[in-house]
């Protein structure tokens, strides 16, 4: 029994789908990657752009809420009117502001998000700033207890 061979010199089905995708993935990693890279850098750069409008509305907040006679509120609002001069919801979208004041410390408090190229994900921004309250503590006293203690200097000289 003779077996029939196809000639060699025909291209087989194999051969022909094989030849003509050849070298086809190198082709879509030279195009793609470039592209994927690009939306990289700009989905770091809006998030560390928004990230940074988040920090300075919440020290400018926090600056203004810890000056002598202000409020927490007044800090919350110089942080929104710092969000929103900044771009408002074209950088930080859905921005929110929280501050709290005691008799010791301010806290201002900015969240919301960055802005997104890549759908379905939205990177959260949470950006704190404490600043010390301003107040008049009063002069020190005077009395026998109170008096600054002179040091001696090696050379002889008093200090006070």
């Amino acid at each position: 029994m003779t077996s029939r061979r196809k000639p060699s010199h025909l291209p087989t089905r194999t051969k022909v789908g094989r030849s003509r995708e050849r070298g086809s993935v190198t082709v879509q990693m030279v195009i793609l990657l470039p592209v994927v890279f690009l939306f990289m850098a700009l989905q770091s750069a809006l998030w560390f752009h928004a990230r940074a409008v988040a920090l300075g509305a919440a020290q400018e907040g926090a600056r203004v809420a810890s000056s002598e006679g202000s409020t927490g509120p007044a800090g919350a609002a110089a942080a929104a009117d710092f969000v929103s001069d900044a771009g408002g919801n074209g950088v930080l979208v859905s921005s929110g502001v929280s501050a709290t004041r005691d008799a010791v410390a301010t806290t201002v408090t900015v969240t919301g998000t960055a802005q997104t190229v890549i759908p379905g994900w939205a990177p959260a921004i949470s950006q704190s700033a404490s600043v010390p309250v301003e107040r008049f503590t009063g002069a020190p006293q005077k009395g026998p207890n109170t008096e600054p203690q002179a040091a001696e200097h090696p050379r002889g000289q008093r200090w006070v």
